[in-house]
């Protein structure tokens, strides 16, 4: 049997750990494709004071360069390669991005309700 003190500590680490875990899976992941020189989707909707997982996956045979003033994040995404940029957690309102290489094309928005 284990004694107070080591039992309360325990426990204190199982739920520091279930929690970290929920926050973990909390995490939404969006997918935004790069094809043709433009982002599919343009428009992106997710919930506001989250931290939003956004995997870039350029299909083009160029690189690309997602860049947001707003967001604060620019990343380079070679031809074929799946990027990762978090981004949040965000306050309602608009957030325009573009691809630094193909700014008359590739154009779109996150919507944070």
């Amino acid at each position: 049997m284990l004694t107070r003190p080591v039992f309360i500590r325990s426990l204190l680490a199982s739920l520091l750990l279930l929690g970290s875990l929920q926050s973990f899976a909390a995490e939404l992941e969006v997918l935004l494709v790069i094809k043709n020189h433009r982002f599919e989707p343009t428009e992106i909707k997710v919930p506001a004071n989250q931290r939003i997982k956004l995997v870039v996956h350029n299909q083009d045979s160029t690189p690309e360069e997602f860049e947001s003033h707003k967001l604060n994040r620019e990343k380079v995404v070679p031809s074929g390669i799946k990027a990762t940029i978090y981004i949040g957690p965000l306050k309602p309102g608009r957030y325009e991005f573009f691809g630094e290489y193909n700014e008359a094309t590739a154009k779109g928005v996150v919507v944070v309700e």
